[in-house]
């Protein structure tokens, strides 16, 4: 089941036509990134976003929490110290955001700050926030952003077990982990830890048979050890084709 990442895909588009295109292209499930300015968006803003989302006739499956200025290079805020109360604020209307329209994973990005205790802490709440929403939390790894701390999957499970809550899960964005070294073949080993997937081919972060990645023999894999969510199609388009989709 793959699902269409609006923050990557239909970008000629407005943000809130973009559910429309995917589904027109034939996806029956979306996910986004924080789809709005601020961590704390009018009203307004958010049901405009939800119309669109429904209007459409596609399931959100997927929503990161605010990051920051992202194309300045903030990487979230669960890790950046004196933001706590903006942070948790982002938390308890993503997860609203979430729970209203069905959506399952809530993605919070550590930030590029060490993880302290009260990163820790953080996350928990964000976790038992998500839980109230019937959710999963995920952290995700990330390449392409030095400061970032998180780059592998094992580096991700370590913090997973500090924040010692059982709907905290991996994102496992194979373009991200392959780039920074790790060996995809051993994601299959530890599918019961891994909340999400997402896919971009490398090098170029292109759809799927744009550059090197065995991306359906590893998503095969992961079916095959039990992995049942969706895949995120999280690329930049190179071909604007959908034909891949084919292959999978």
């Amino acid at each position: 089941m793959f699902d269409a990442n609006l923050s990557m895909l239909f970008t000629e588009l407005s943000l809130l036509e973009r559910p429309q295109a995917a589904r027109a292209a034939g996806f029956d499930a979306v996910e986004i990134w924080w789809p709005f300015a601020d961590a704390v968006p009018e009203t307004r803003e958010i049901e405009a976003f939800e119309g669109a989302i429904v209007d459409a006739q596609v399931r959100l499956v997927g929503l990161n929490l605010y990051a920051g200025d992202m194309p300045a290079g903030d990487r979230g805020l669960a890790s950046w110290p004196g933001r706590e109360t903006e942070f948790r604020a982002n938390v308890e209307i993503t997860a609203a955001i979430a729970a209203r329209l069905g959506c399952r994973t809530l993605n919070a990005l550590h930030g590029n700050f060490e993880t302290t205790a009260q990163t820790v802490s953080n996350y928990r709440f964000a976790a038992d926030v998500a839980a109230q929403a019937g959710a999963q939390l995920v952290i995700e790894p990330l390449s392409g952003a030095p400061k970032y701390p998180i780059k592998t999957a094992h580096q991700a499970f370590e913090l997973m077990d500090e924040i010692d809550r059982g709907n905290v899960k991996l994102l496992a964005d194979l373009y991200h982990l392959a780039t920074n070294g790790d060996d995809l073949d051993l994601l299959a080993d530890h599918v019961d830890r891994i909340g999400h997937v997402q896919i971009a081919d490398a090098p170029g972060r292109g759809e799927p048979g744009t550059g090197e990645l065995d991306l359906f023999g590893h998503l095969a894999k992961l079916r095959a050890n039990g992995y049942t969510g969706f895949v995120g199609a999280e690329y930049k388009p190179v071909t604007h084709s959908f034909a891949w989709r084919d292959q999978a």
